[in-house]
Formats: structure tokens, sequence, C-alpha cells
């Protein structure tokens, strides 16, 4: 029995390290250590050993037991770390090649100029406002003191959804929502950015759909010279610190006096040039004090308080930064003028 056993060991011992799949060594380990294995069956079979041959015969067999175990065991990490590196070499990337670029987007440059303004007048202590696009006949013009035969009520320019409610023209409405929300309180300091629609017909300077900034202060004791001071400051952080600006009369419904504001041609630098038509001077914004009928109509006493408000086109800010000359060019989507923008 014993000389079995050694020549079970030697067989095993050859069978183990031949072995090359593991699907082998799991069939040698059932062969030589399963429950109907050859090493189980001599234990089992211990009873028909003489008794005095059963310590050496018991000893051997489980001293071969723990022996092909350990075998079975090394011969398994060995083929585990065989097949790893042969997987690594098989799935290896070489990192030194260059990557596949992914196109990176970036700010629109609408967007960029209207995040500048948003900085530059929160500086100045103006809150940023907002207001639904969808609005009111009544707020969009009646709480403007635009009356129902005014021209910009015309169906023309607006884009009614009912008779009452309309995409609206302007943010002006985010002023009389505001003054609305704050019930006589001052001091009202705010911008409202935001979308606005009219029926125009789209060209190089005109779009039925555009972006606006609307700018309102309420307190006691504001004045015309304090709206001067404001966008006098706005143009020279947008613009350049040697920027000036003029406001000549003009007229708005909401505001009383009012005033178109111009800028020092940022082409010629106010020498006179083809894109100021050599005057020296770029209209940007609309501006003026605020109606006393309008402030009274959001529940304000015009005798108490006064205020100015301004509303600029952001497109037209933009155009004038960034030297572009086509309205249209912000809304095509075109990659190859994006792209001139990645870093605004």
């Amino acid at each position: 029995m014993l000389s079995r056993l050694n020549a079970l060991r030697e067989e095993a011992r050859r069978s183990i390290a031949a072995a090359d799949r593991s699907d082998q060594l799991k069939e040698l380990r059932v062969k030589y250590l399963g429950k109907k294995g050859e090493i189980t069956a001599i234990l089992r079979g211990m009873k028909d050993i003489p008794p005095q041959d059963r310590p050496k015969v018991g000893s051997l067999a489980n001293e071969i037991r723990g022996e092909l175990e350990r075998l079975i065991a090394e011969k398994e990490k060995e083929l585990d770390e065989r097949a790893l590196e042969e997987r690594l070499k098989r799935e290896a990337l070489d990192v030194t090649l260059p990557g596949d670029p992914r196109p990176l987007g970036s700010v629109h440059p609408l967007s960029a100029v209207i995040e500048q303004i948003e900085d530059i007048f929160i500086g100045m202590g103006f809150e940023v406002a907002e207001g639904p696009e969808v609005e009111w006949d009544e707020i969009n013009f009646e709480a403007l003191n635009i009356a129902q035969d005014h021209p910009a009520r015309d169906m023309q320019d607006s884009f009614y959804i009912t008779p009452r409610i309309l995409l609206r023209t302007h943010t002006s409405g985010v002023q009389v929502r505001t003054l609305r929300s704050r019930k006589g309180e001052v001091p009202v300091r705010v911008i409202g950015p935001g979308k606005v629609y009219r029926r125009d017909e789209d060209d190089a300077t005109h779009s039925h759909q555009f972006m606006q900034i609307e700018g309102l202060v309420v307190d006691s004791g504001v004045s015309m010279s304090e709206l001067n001071g404001v966008l006098l400051a706005f143009a020279r952080k947008m613009f350049g610190e040697n920027q000036q600006i003029r406001l000549r009369p003009s007229y708005f419904p909401f505001t009383e006096p009012s005033a178109e504001v111009d800028i020092s041609c940022i082409i010629c630098g106010g020498r006179g040039c083809r894109t100021c038509k050599g005057t020296g001077w770029i209209e940007i914004l609309g501006s003026g004090m605020v109606h006393p009928r309008v402030l009274e109509m959001a529940g304000y006493d015009s005798e108490k308080y006064t205020g100015f408000a301004f509303g600029m086109g952001v497109e037209r800010i933009a155009m004038l930064k960034y030297g572009v000359d086509d309205i249209r060019h912000f809304y095509t989507n075109d990659l190859r003028f994006l792209r001139q923008y990645q870093s605004v």
C-alpha cells in the first residue's frame, strides 16, 4: 500500500506539472482529492489494511493529500498569472499615441456679453430680476403708459396669443413687476435681461427675436445726473476707460424726459468714420426719468419718489464690442463664427 501511495504521488506530481489549463486542474483535483478520488478511496479502505500498517499508511496518505492541494493551488496561481499577462498583452494600450480630441463648447458671445453687463451693474449695487416672456398686454403696455392707440400696440409690431396675452416686446415689463412686488418700498435698483419678440423682418440689423436688458432705479431724489453717471460708468467698463457718452432728447411713453444715449465711436475714437457716419458718435440705448404715471400705477408716490430707466439691446452691444456686422450671425449656429469667441 505504501508503494502504491508513492507511485500515486509521482503520477499526480507529473500530471499537475503538465497541466496548462484551469479545467485540467479541476479534473485532477477531482481525480485525486475528490469524494471518489484515489486518495479518498485509500483512506476509506483503511479497515482492510493490517492494524500495524494503518498508522504509516494514514500518515503518508494525509501527507500526499496536503502536498497535492499545495501543488494544485500553486499551479492555479501560476495559470492565473499567465492568463492575466496574456490578457494585458492582448489588451495593451499605447499611451504615447495621440488621443481622440473632443470638440469643446464655449460660452456664446451673447451670453458672455450679458454676463459682463450683469457684473458691471451688480458692481454698482443693482440686482438681477427676471420676468416671463409670455406677458399680459396690461403689463407690457398699459402699465408703461402706452395707450391703446399707440403704434407699438399694432398687430404688425407684436406677436399676440390672445387679445390680452402676447410675447413681450421689451423687458420693461420687468420694471412693472418689480415695482409692484416692492409695494412702494425703496430703494429699487434692478436690471432685467431677457428675450423679447417683435414682428420685424430679419436682416443685418433686425430680428424677430432678440435680447434686451432693462435697468431701473427708484428712490428719493433720483435725478438725470445720476442716470448720466451710471451710464458713463457702464460705457467705460464695457468699451474702455476713455469712452464718453452724450444724451440726446427723445421720446418714450414710459419716461419723461427721455434720451437716446450715444458713446464715442469705438472705431475712430470720435474723429468720424463710416461706422459712425462721420458724427463721432454711436447710439447704444434709450433712457429717461420714469414717467410719474408709471410710478403711480405701480403704487409709488410720484411726489415723493423719482427714478430713471434705461434699456439696451444685447446684440447691439455685442456687435459694437466684437465688430460683428450682421445680427444673424448670432443665431445661425455657424461654428466658424462661434469658434472665434471661445476665449471670450
